[in-house]
């Protein structure tokens, strides 16, 4: 099981089903009536969906912006932090919306997380103290019109026992090379 509480709390990294259904029940979600059908066994994907409703509804009866952003929230990092396992370090830092159209019925988004981009990052950790990668999902309606697309820039770097040697080897920013006078 992981040492991390709230991975602990969600039934552990290794239980996608029950990670599901603990999100599922958490309040700011269960609130807003964000609902997670599918979590893959092995964290690479996650589908969200959002049915439009009376309490998540804005003024002109369509998707409250606030709900869409919420339902964006924090899926790249659980799934970076599965992956990358207990010597990293891994945070929400940003994020931006962009409103493309009004969301009027459901809405869902899919969330995937590559081999590839899981290795870039631990590669770019080999030689630098943080990483700070951008993922980006689209909020889509159920005929498949990206009603929204979400930045979500997140911030990496190896726990500090990991990060003594990249002190001592080399340091974390590229070093700017002066001429020497004389």
């Amino acid at each position: 099981m992981s040492a991390n509480p709230l991975l602990r709390l969600l039934g552990g990294p290794r239980s996608a089903n029950r990670l599901r259904r603990w999100i599922n029940l958490w309040p700011p979600f269960l609130g807003v009536g964000i609902r997670i059908p599918r979590i893959a066994s092995d964290m690479k994907s996650i589908d969200v969906e959002m049915k439009l409703r009376f309490w998540n509804a804005n003024y002109v009866g369509t998707h409250f912006g606030g709900s869409l952003f919420a339902m964006t929230d924090a899926f790249y990092m659980l799934m970076l932090m599965h992956h990358l396992g207990r010597d990293y370090i891994v945070w929400d830092k940003a994020a931006t919306i962009r409103y493309k159209k009004p969301g009027r019925g459901p809405v869902r988004a899919e969330f995937r997380l590559s081999d590839a981009q899981v290795e870039e990052v631990r590669q770019k950790l080999k030689t630098l103290e943080k990483c700070e990668p951008v993922f980006v999902v689209e909020v889509k309606d159920e005929s498949g019109v990206v009603i929204a697309e979400v930045e979500r820039l997140l911030h990496v770097r190896k726990r500090a026992e990991g990060r003594e040697q990249l002190r001592s080897g080399g340091g974390t920013q590229p070093m700017v090379l002066r001429r020497s006078q004389g």
